[in-house]
């Protein structure tokens, strides 16, 4: 089913550029406190996970985008609305994403459905009895959907939502590398080779390729980097395989799909049409918003800007659960 979504942009947010860079850098919630833990992998690696100090209530994993952490703006803000909703979120950091180099030759990326799954029977066995939701931002949310895909009805999940998620890879990586949007290539990139070298300085016996600034596009990136590390052929054999949108066919829990039209990550080619969607799958489209914006008006004509998407993902949360 595919729906109109009711988010309305503040009144000087309509530009998706601003809803994307505000929401991120500007418009930040309130820092909220939580409980760090590390748990050690049969495989030899880490990951490192943030829990709700809350001590009741159904369980909420949350998987950021690339490049996130605890700290991302969106984290923040959403921790804050699952606790007020009665919801115990709990953060699962990617692979070298929490500040410290993971310690294998993988690290993650838009298909690690793998790691999902783990952090989904982790969090099963953790709150036993509780019913357990997942929530993915953009990569993050396409890793969930391929999943949800994947698992069908053997996932323990009760329900989950992806916001913004890329859905069809190469459509993507072709967008960062036009016009205003490689601004935000540059910096994500930035961040990637950052993270990458960390770990190729700290283990060199895992004889890591390097991430040189000759890898100033995506294509170049997963083709060097992300594919040969993570056991695929190359880009094109990693972007098909992990794409989620021909996984939604598949999903056999309650699933939402936030999207923005004017998403200045991707295209509205990324979107399926409504006979790939599974009869449990709600395609939500908004006008606006840009890429994990959504700062809207607290009420029609009000010049306050609210963080609408924080808000937004704890009420279709809720009412899953409540539907249940």
């Amino acid at each position: 089913m595919i729906v109109t979504s009711k988010f309305s942009p503040s009144w000087w947010l309509s530009n998706p550029h601003l809803q994307t860079i505000v929401a991120s850098k500007l418009a930040r919630p309130t820092k909220t406190t939580s409980k760090a833990e590390r748990t050690e992998l049969s495989d030899g690696d880490f990951l490192d996970l943030n829990f709700s100090l809350k001590t009741s209530g159904p369980v909420v994993c949350l998987l950021h985008g690339l490049a996130g952490c605890i700290n991302s703006a969106y984290i923040q803000g959403v921790f804050s609305s699952l606790e007020n909703a009665g919801f115990r979120p709990v953060l699962m950091h990617w692979r070298g994403c929490s500040g410290e180099p993971n310690r294998l030759s993988r690290a993650y990326h838009s298909g690690a459905s793998d790691d999902v799954e783990l952090f989904v029977n982790l969090m099963v066995e953790r709150f036993p009895g509780e019913s357990v939701y997942a929530v993915g931002y953009s990569l993050g949310g396409n890793a969930l959907l391929k999943y949800l895909g994947e698992q069908a009805d053997a996932t323990p999940l009760a329900g989950a939502m992806a916001v913004c998620p890329p859905l069809v890879l190469a459509v993507g990586a072709e967008k960062f590398d036009q016009g205003l949007t490689r601004g935000y290539q540059r910096y994500l990139l930035g961040q990637m080779r950052i993270q990458h070298e960390a770990k190729r300085m700290r283990y060199p016996e895992l004889d890591l390729p390097a991430a040189t600034p000759m890898l100033d596009n995506f294509w170049k990136f997963d083709d060097t980097i992300t594919a040969p590390l993570h056991g695929f052929d190359d880009v094109h054999d990693y972007y098909d395989r992990c794409s989620a949108r021909q996984f939604l066919p598949f999903i056999q829990r309650p699933t939402r799909i936030l999207y923005a039209l004017d998403d200045p990550f991707f295209t509205p080619a990324v979107l399926p049409e409504a006979g790939e969607l599974a009869e449990s799958v709600t395609l939500e489209l908004s006008t606006h918003g840009g890429h994990v914006g959504f700062l809207g008006q607290t009420q029609p004509g009000s010049k306050t800007t609210t963080r609408w998407l924080d808000l937004h993902v704890a009420d279709v949360i809720a009412g899953m659960h409540n539907s249940a």
